[in-house]
């Protein structure tokens, strides 16, 4: 390829970790990577991610006047203290009544251009239709000789608005974005819509992404590159913040060429997904401005994963472990809690719940009178340690951490005020055959869970010989039981014919719609499967559906 100049365009890709709500200070962000894009990077143009200015997704907060009036000075103040370099950042940009989804394109103190989204999802995490109008027209910029199509998120997902860009004169595409992660979604983004739209229209295309945990959902960032051919030319790192640049030269024929760049390369599921648990858990502590965490170690492998989440997200200082014996508390527990509290260096404390248990029943004892122990002496048990843990979060600040995980909130084997209780839920989103994945491959970069715990039969230990599979299917069946009927809507029939035994599948099924109170009152956690939890998840309490 001749090149008319060794470099026609530089652009850089300000991947940052944002905070909804918080327009003053995200603009000062903004300010700052476009000042440090130009001056350090000598970049010509810096993309900032889908509703920078705002954070990502805003929510109702965009119906408040107080939202609008802030948006507008964001506006103002980054056409007065952006200068020397092109501004390319998201924002919700109000006309009258209607609120657009908007990338505003700024240059020296003027906006040379205003690109509003085209498509707007309205489907699993997205609601954009009950805030957004959809623009209709492309948007073609010159930058240094170099025509760009702008685009916003799902405009690249559907066909039309690169064409219309093509159609238009764009000789790159442009792109800002805040993707929610999910397991495998950087393949979806580069192999699925990424190399459609570069096949579709002939011309490259630069993705930049949010990073950082919002609520229930994590943006992992992975901005890349793609060429003209569907070949990535630069990827940046996930669940990292940075800018990064990337330079377009135009050959003699007028094709815009995206010379390469440092390629990360992509990682694993297990990595990613433990990458996400550890940002998302962090951002939700620390945008909270919570002091730390406090949680329950009952020497069982789903509250050690949750521990070391803890301590890769906040640091041992800010992490409290409290193990809570009853009388159906093994020594292997107890040894294994307080093992694991000494390989990671977090304060471990050890408070038993027998004389609160015992004066419980005894407070109880009449009401109970001539009815045999069943789960309601179980459920007291876990409120016992729920009390202390909650006692414990008041009293210093932290924030407590549950432990659960998703096989256990799909068909209700938990604990409504007990080990339900708390502000935030690391591995929500995480089956327990995935737990047992991310605990061996987190275990392979340092030992931090005893083998015993990861190796032991799962147990509750709430009465005598207690195992998990007195009440569920192994998880080997359930995990995938749940998988196809939660990630996937098929039926019961569906299901067996995958080889499951029909009365087994009907029975979970039903465990999952009957526990949905249950779910409606339990924390938000990292989403990282196809369907979560929470706001993916709209299941009616009351329903009379039957699935069989």
């Amino acid at each position: 390829m001749s090149l008319i100049h060794p470099r026609q365009l530089r652009c850089c890709m300000a991947q940052l970790n944002l905070v909804v709500g918080d327009v003053d200070g995200n603009t000062s962000r903004i300010v700052a990577a476009a000042n440090e894009a130009r001056d350090r990077l000598r970049a010509d143009v810096v993309l900032l991610p889908e509703l920078a200015v705002s954070g990502y997704p805003p929510e109702d907060l965009l119906f408040h006047s107080g939202m609008r009036t802030q948006v507008a000075r964001s506006i103002d103040r980054l056409k007065r203290e952006v200068r020397g370099i092109t501004l390319i950042a998201g924002y919700p940009e109000y006309d009258g009544t209607l609120i657009f989804n908007s990338a505003i394109v700024i240059r020296d103190g003027k906006v040379a251009a205003n690109h509003r989204k085209a498509c707007l999802p309205n489907y699993r995490v997205f609601d954009e239709k009950r805030y957004f109008t959809p623009g209709t027209e492309p948007t073609v910029i010159e930058l240094n000789g170099v025509k760009a199509g702008v685009l916003v998120c799902e405009d690249l997902w559907d066909a039309q608005p690169a064409h219309q860009a093509r159609a238009a004169g764009a000789q790159v595409l442009l792109v800002i974005n805040a993707s929610p992660y999910e397991v495998d979604k950087q393949l979806q983004r580069e192999r699925q819509i990424g190399r459609a739209r570069v096949s579709e229209t002939g011309i490259p295309l630069v993705f930049v992404n949010l990073i950082g945990g919002q609520d229930e959902l994590m943006f992992d960032g992975n901005s890349f590159v793609m060429d003209a051919r569907g070949a990535v030319t630069m990827r940046a790192p996930a669940f990292t913040e940075g800018l990064y640049v990337v330079d377009l030269a135009v050959d003699d024929s007028g094709k815009v060429e995206a010379l390469p760049g440092d390629i990360t390369p992509l990682q694993g599921q297990e990595e990613s997904v433990y990458g996400a648990l550890v940002q998302g858990t962090r951002d939700y502590v620390d945008k909270h401005r919570f002091p730390g965490v406090v949680l329950g170690l009952s020497g069982g492998v789903d509250s050690a994963l949750t521990l070391v989440i803890a301590v890769d997200a906040l640091g041992a200082d800010r992490v409290h472990c409290v193990s809570m014996p009853s009388r159906y508390t093994s020594q292997m527990s107890k040894d294994d809690a307080a093992q694991q509290a000494k390989l990671l260096n977090v304060k471990h404390s050890e408070i038993s719940i027998e004389g609160m248990f015992e004066a419980t029943l005894a407070a109880l004892q009449e009401e109970f009178a001539g009815r045999a122990p069943d789960t309601a002496e179980e459920n007291i048990q876990s409120r016992c340690r729920g009390v202390l843990l909650m006692g414990i979060s008041n009293k210093t600040g932290r924030m407590l951490l549950t432990t659960g995980n998703k096989s256990e909130m799909a068909v209700g084997y938990a604990t409504l005020y007990g080990d339900m209780a708390g502000g935030f839920a690391p591995i929500k989103d995480c089956s327990k055959l995935l737990v047992y994945r991310l605990c061996a491959w987190r275990n392979a970069q340092s030992h931090v869970i005893p083998a015993r715990v990861i190796e032991r039969p799962p147990s509750a230990e709430l009465r005598h010989d207690q195992k998990d599979t007195d009440s569920l299917p192994p998880y080997e069946v359930l995990d995938p039981i749940l998988e196809a009927f939660i990630e996937e809507d098929l039926s019961v029939d569906q299901i067996a014919a995958r080889g499951f035994d029909r009365a087994t599948v009907g029975r979970i099924l039903d465990l999952v719609k009957h526990n949905e109170y249950k779910r409606r009152q339990a924390p938000p956690g990292v989403r990282v499967s196809g369907r979560a939890f929470g706001r993916d998840w709209r299941y009616p309490i009351t329903s009379g559906y039957k699935s069989r």
